[in-house]
């Protein structure tokens, strides 16, 4: 298995001084994403859960609609996932090596318009639920932070959380990417037969870019919520579709972009807990 985690030796300076010391850093190395043997894709990864970052990109860029479509999925040792699939017609594979190059960073390049998802069949959503009580949205960053192994040793990775509609954390996934991320927690849902997700909570522990709006629309979900801000394009999208879109979750506070009607309204001193002073 590989390691998500490595150790460099730095030199820490604080103040006038310095010492020798070793810090960990998270892994970045490539995944390449194979479909019935032709390469579609190249990603920059955290290593782990490989096989649902594969299955998690084919299904939210709208190539896979249904977990029977997928025979198998195997990741060797020099870094790339196999998919099978039982039948490729209506695969237009030079399509998918033209536009799919990722990075860790960007997400998929030059993919920023909602005529991408209108192309990939993405889903209207039913705007009457689910219905969450704000006091939740307050909770879901700390207990998100909480499960968090490997960003509490590196520092260095995003997250992408599903909760239930009482804030109860169903699954975390982590990674240097916030995309791959994404992939990775809509795959392991994929892959167990789960999806559409439209009675959970997603929620990312970074800003909220048209990428990941697109991914969990695809998935889905109804109401999402971002610890940062999100794009002008993510919430014109989520306006479009139907979600409802949260963003500066933290501190006891968030905005609500769309979709305000499936959020409950509470007293802030029952999301945060008795006050201090």
């Amino acid at each position: 298995m590989k390691r998500n985690i490595i150790t460099v030796p730095i030199r820490k300076v604080e103040g006038a001084g310095s010492t020798m010391e070793q810090d960990l850093l998270a892994v970045e190395e490539p995944l390449e994403i194979r479909l019935n043997g032709k390469n579609v894709a190249i990603t920059m990864r955290t290593p782990g859960n490989d096989r649902e970052l594969a299955a998690g990109f084919l299904f939210t860029e709208g190539i896979v609609k249904d977990r029977g479509q997928i025979s198998s999925v195997s990741v060797t040792d020099r870094n790339v996932a196999a998919v099978s699939l039982v039948d490729e017609t209506g695969i237009d594979f030079e399509r998918l090596e033209r536009h799919f190059y990722m990075s860790s960073s960007c997400g998929v390049c030059g993919k920023a318009s909602i005529q991408a998802l209108e192309a990939a069949e993405c889903p209207m959503l039913d705007r009457s639920q689910p219905h969450v009580d704000s006091a939740v949205i307050h909770r879901l960053p700390d207990t998100l932070r909480a499960r968090q192994a490997v960003f509490d040793r590196t520092g260095g990775l995003h997250a992408a959380a599903l909760f239930d509609v009482r804030g109860e954390l169903l699954d975390v996934r982590e990674d240097v990417g916030r995309h791959n991320a994404l992939d990775k927690l809509i795959g392991a849902a994929f892959l167990d037969g789960k999806t559409p997700l439209g009675r959970h909570i997603l929620l990312v522990s970074g800003r909220a870019s048209f990428e990941l709006v697109q991914k969990a629309l695809m998935a889905g979900i109804a109401v999402m919520a971002a610890v940062g801000a999100p794009s002008s394009l993510a919430v014109e999208v989520a306006l479009r579709y139907g979600m409802t879109l949260a963003g500066f979750v933290r501190e006891g506070r968030f905005n609500v972009y769309s979709g305000e009607g499936r959020v409950i309204p509470c007293r802030l001193s029952e999301a945060s807990g008795p006050s201090s002073s």
